[in-house]
C-alpha cells in the first residue's frame, strides 16, 4: 500500500518530503509534483529503480527519463560541453520549464536506457520539487502517468494510473497545467527545440541572440 502526504501542512509536508526521500534510497519509486505536471522519480544512479521507473509507466528503454537537479551548479557533473548559449539559457530559465539535452559524463555509474552518450537535465521551479533533489541528487524523473494518457496535474490522476507501483505520493495539489517543459538539444554549437513546451521559441532565441545563435524550433511559434 502507498503513502500519501499532503503538502498543506507544514509537519506533514516535512514528514512527506522525508518519506520520499527515504523510498528513494531505498530503491523505490515516488510521485510528487513540479512547476509542469507531477513526476514520478527515482534515484538516477539505481539502474533497478530506473528500470522500475520506466515499467511503473509501461515504458521502455527506448525512452529513458530526463534527470531533475537541485541547483544549476549540478550540470556540469553530470554533462560535459555545455555550449555556451546552453548556459545563458540556464542562467535565465533555471529553474524552471526548461530541459536541455547534453553529452553526458562518461564516467557517471547509471544506465538511463538508450541514450546514446546525452542526459536531459531540468531544474524544477517548485518548493517542493528541490527539497526532495536537495536531500536525494539528481533524480530520473518522468511525467507520472502511463505511456500514452496525459500526464497528472494532481495526485488523485497520478495514484489513479501508478497505483501501488509508487511508494511515496506527495500531494502539493494541482499543478499549474499539463503543459511539459521546453526541451532543447544542446549537443551541438545551435540548439534545436525537440519538443515545444511551457517556453516558447522567441523566449529562448531572445536569450541567445545576443551570443549570434540561433535556436530552430517548431515551424508555428506565436508570441502569447
Amino acid at each position: 500500500m502507498s503513502n500519501r502526504f499532503s503538502t498543506q501542512d507544514e509537519t506533514e509536508r516535512e514528514a512527506g518530503v522525508a518519506a520520499a526521500a527515504l523510498a528513494i534510497q531505498r530503491g523505490q519509486l515516488v510521485v510528487f509534483p513540479t512547476d509542469t505536471v507531477y513526476g514520478i522519480g527515482a534515484d538516477a544512479f539505481d539502474p533497478a529503480s530506473v528500470r522500475r521507473l520506466l515499467a511503473a509507466k509501461g515504458r521502455g528503454r527506448d525512452m529513458p527519463p530526463p534527470v531533475l537537479v537541485s541547483a544549476p551548479t549540478t550540470l556540469d557533473a553530470l554533462a560535459v560541453g555545455v555550449p555556451s548559449w546552453a548556459r545563458a539559457l540556464v542562467a535565465e530559465l533555471w529553474p524552471g520549464p526548461l530541459t536541455l539535452v547534453c553529452r553526458q559524463q562518461q564516467s557517471l555509474q547509471w544506465d538511463l536506457g538508450d541514450t546514446r552518450g546525452t542526459v536531459a537535465v531540468r531544474m524544477p521551479d517548485n518548493e517542493v520539487a528541490l527539497d526532495l533533489l536537495a536531500r536525494t541528487g539528481p533524480l530520473a524523473v518522468s511525467s507520472a502517468n502511463l505511456t500514452g494518457r496525459d500526464a497528472a496535474t494532481d495526485a488523485d490522476q497520478a495514484e489513479a494510473m501508478l497505483g501501488a507501483a509508487v511508494e511515496v505520493y506527495v500531494d502539493g495539489g494541482p499543478t499549474s497545467g499539463g503543459v511539459p517543459s521546453t526541451i532543447v538539444d544542446a549537443t551541438g554549437e545551435t540548439g534545436r527545440v525537440l519538443r515545444a513546451g511551457v517556453v516558447p521559441l522567441w523566449r529562448l532565441n531572445q536569450i541567445v541572440e545576443p551570443l549570434g545563435v540561433v535556436i530552430e524550433g517548431p515551424e508555428k511559434d506565436e508570441k502569447e
